[in-house]
């Protein structure tokens, strides 16, 4: 799996590609906690490239969500493919994280 990480102003902004699995869970929960960690409490995820997330990856997004929430920060997501959301509403995540329909609501809704 890839991760980028840019900013907009003050919020982190991680696109995240390929296979969310537990082949890559240890390497991602360690680059996206940076941004939990490091002050960076208004986070949004692009998973547009994600084509895959087992439950290993949906704990790393928990555990990065959990951080966020306790720091009194603010995370979203967005760009979820049919099969990703499949996921996220099945296991209901998403109704534990926030997933909105695009960037700019994403941006919004963290800000």
């Amino acid at each position: 799996m890839d991760i980028v990480r840019e900013k907009d102003g003050d919020v982190a902004v991680y696109r995240l590609a390929g296979r969310f699995d537990s082949n890559a869970a240890a390497t991602a929960e360690a680059e996206l906690a940076i941004g939990a960690d490091g002050g960076t409490i208004r986070v949004v995820m692009d998973l547009s490239g994600l084509d895959y997330i087992s439950s290993a990856g949906l704990r790393v997004l928990l555990v990065v969500a959990r951080k966020i929430q306790q720091a009194a920060g603010k995370l979203a997501l967005f760009g979820l493919k049919t099969e990703v959301r499949q996921v996220f509403a099945v296991s209901g995540f998403d109704t534990i994280i926030s997933v909105q329909p695009d960037a700019a609501a994403a941006l919004a809704y963290v800000r």
